[in-house]
């Protein structure tokens, strides 16, 4: 096999001025991390990912000790939606882009090209004919023709890939069926790996499907008196076991304007990254409880893929 047999032909590019929100708001339609970026021919001249899109906004961040950004921004995948709120400036692509592009013709052999990815520490490649660009080829591409076509000699090749790509999930006993060797046992571990890692992915979505439906809920729900009631009364419980704090609300960290941010930095005008039912309570807290004494606090309270998950709002009387 070689690249036209396994590479996806319809790419998501940008131009070298195409500036960062809009490269943000085009990775998350797409759902893809990284963006080939072609001059007026069509020819391939950079590479541009969500992790450049976040460098853009370092320096300023580092100001802010947020120091966990500069960690993401090294080879993890992140979540565009996040990139999307982080940028606090809008560069063209031609200043954010990895240059030069390490690229393949349509004829090269998945093995070098899963060679040069490796080599070069990169996810994908742009497929060239006469120069321009007809296709890319990523390691969920070798990944997914690899699986499905098993041959000798290709279970290191896969076992390199399999992190950090998908691939559709191959059933074992399409495995089994080869004759009893120790290829045919790697090969079955090979359709395990992928199948998990596929499974991850699966959880992942999910995962973010029921934080946008918490997000809608949370910001379409109002505060009503008795779930107010409620709440002071269960802060008054933990009170009287000894505790210093009460959790009002845990929320997506999604519900926030800037993704939580502000919160985990953290900046003194926090509350007002805050929307829907979180900043109904932050409301009544500043109307009602904070002349008698009471404080408010926030903080992210789990990082999944190492970016903020969920925020609690904590209601404080101190001790």
């Amino acid at each position: 096999m070689d690249a036209r047999d396994v590479m996806t032909r319809d790419v998501l590019s940008v131009s070298a001025d195409t500036p960062a929100r809009q490269i943000a708001k085009l990775l998350m339609q797409r759902g893809v991390s990284a963006a080939p970026v072609l001059d007026d021919q069509g020819v391939p001249i950079g590479m541009v990912s969500e992790g450049d899109l976040l460098r853009a906004c370092l320096p300023e961040q580092q100001e802010r000790r947020d120091w966990w950004l500069a960690i993401l921004a090294e080879g993890t995948s992140l979540s565009p939606e996040f990139v999307l709120h982080t940028l606090s400036a809008d560069p063209p692509a031609a200043q954010l882009m990895s240059a030069p592009v390490v690229s393949v013709q349509e004829s090269t052999p998945v093995d070098e090209i899963a060679r040069l990815l490796e080599i070069h520490r990169i996810k994908r490649a742009p497929v060239l004919r006469d120069g321009i660009m007809v296709g890319i080829v990523s390691r969920a591409d070798l990944l997914r023709a690899l699986a499905q076509t098993p041959q000798p000699g290709h279970g290191g090749l896969l076992q390199r890939l399999v992190g950090g790509a998908t691939l559709p999930p191959v059933r074992p006993e399409a495995a089994a069926a080869k004759a009893f060797s120790a290829d045919g046992f790697r090969s079955l571990v090979e359709h395990h790996d992928a199948s998990r890692v596929e499974q991850q992915r699966e959880a992942e979505q999910t995962a973010l499907r029921h934080s946008k439906q918490e997000v809608d809920s949370l910001l379409a729900h109002h505060v009503e008196d008795t779930l107010w009631q409620d709440l002071l009364r269960r802060a008054g419980a933990a009170a009287a076991e000894g505790q210093h704090e009460f959790m009002l609300l845990r929320f997506p960290s999604e519900l926030c304007g800037d993704g939580g941010r502000a919160i985990n930095a953290p900046e003194p005008d926090w509350p007002l990254s805050l929307r829907g039912e979180a900043a109904e309570m932050f409301r009544r807290w500043e109307n009602e409880l904070r002349p008698l004494g009471f404080g408010m606090a926030a903080r992210i309270l789990d990082f999944p893929g190492g970016f903020p998950g969920h925020a609690g709002l904590f209601l404080t009387w101190g001790g």
